[in-house]
């Protein structure tokens, strides 16, 4: 599951380093005797939080891209193209959370400020994996009930799980704000401050048992294609080599997915905040690279969507661009 990231974190570097406008004193070494000074020290940038603001600056344009050509498009309203607009605006949240963050801890660091970027991040990131969950259930569904998948049922089932995928997400984002921190109880921090051990620990199995049920589903699919491989005996060998290609993009959605947030999983499982922060940061930001892959995987790769792209930027349509309608069960 998704977890907060560096809005919690880059709060420990405060204990470090801060604006210092208070007098403090130095022993000389030569006489032994104090100084004093007023000199103000500056603030000294995390480049860790540099990169995860540029991460979330990246995010933020791929995803506001996607965004834009699916309200642009009337064309593309099906149930597919509402599950990848929901992921969309999901990693568009959570880039622009960690824009945010990184501004507000530099600039106004409170505990209240703490807490609302955390809360954001976590709904942003736990959006983001349970609406690629549910994109997995939309393909599986479509391969399944492939003669009943396009009627006004499968519409309704989709509005209602993006709506409960929302409902559940803000949820958890507003938990901080309720009281699930470690702020009055520093031992109990996680590796995300101010997330407790005990709250990472719950959103790192389940995102682990998430990442199970789409290894799941994904065999299901790849049983299901091969068996419909096997049934068209005319267009065996055209079948045979779109189902070998299409397990194979599977494989790699798979495996960047488990890449990207594995990590961070395992390690907020077994660390707490007396670890070193550069290991939570080393992890962290993997996982938020799942946001920056996540439109090229489900939007960019759409020939639907791609086709949009050009029209608006071009007036054109590349020849190389495959004119087939694209369904849920295409990967």
């Amino acid at each position: 599951m998704i977890h907060p990231l560096a809005a919690a974190m880059s709060n420990q570097l405060q204990n470090t380093s801060s604006f210092n406008s208070e007098t403090w004193n130095f022993q000389d070494v030569g006489n032994s005797s104090p100084v004093r000074t007023t000199d103000v020290q500056p603030v000294a940038v995390s480049p860790w939080d540099v990169a995860l603001c540029v991460t979330g600056t990246l995010i933020s344009c791929e995803n506001a891209i996607v965004i834009a050509i699916l309200f642009y498009t009337p064309t593309l309203r099906a149930p597919m193209f509402v599950l990848i607009g929901s992921l969309a605006v999901a990693d568009l949240l959570a880039g622009l959370g960690l824009i945010l963050n990184f501004i507000l801890t530099y600039m106004l660091n409170t505990e209240l400020v703490t807490l609302v970027a955390v809360g954001l991040l976590i709904a942003a990131f736990s959006a983001s994996v349970l609406n690629i969950l549910a994109i997995t259930v939309d393909r599986y569904l479509s391969l399944y009930n492939a003669l009943t998948y396009h009627t006004e049922r499968t519409v309704t089932f989709t509005y209602v799980m993006v709506i409960l995928i929302w409902l559940v997400c803000i949820a958890l984002g507003l938990l901080p704000l309720l009281g699930w921190n470690c702020l009055r109880d520093e031992s109990s921090c996680s590796v995300c401050r101010p997330v407790t051990k005990n709250n990472a620990v719950v959103l790192a199995v389940t995102f682990l048992f998430i990442f199970a049920l789409m290894m799941q589903l994904y065999l299901q699919i790849c049983k299901i294609a091969f068996r419909h491989a096997q049934q068209i005996a005319v267009q065996h060998h055209f079948m045979a080599i779109s189902t070998t290609k299409g397990v194979s993009t599977l494989s790699a959605i798979l495996c960047t997915f488990a890449l990207c947030w594995m990590p961070f999983a395992m390690y907020s499982i077994v660390a707490d905040s007396s670890y070193p922060i550069i290991y939570t940061y080393a992890t962290v930001l993997p996982a938020t690279c799942s946001s920056v892959i996540n439109p090229i995987i489900y939007a960019f790769r759409n020939p639907d969507i791609q086709k949009s792209l050009w029209l608006a930027c071009c007036g054109c349509v590349p020849s190389n661009i495959s004119l087939r309608p694209r369904t849920s069960s295409d990967v």
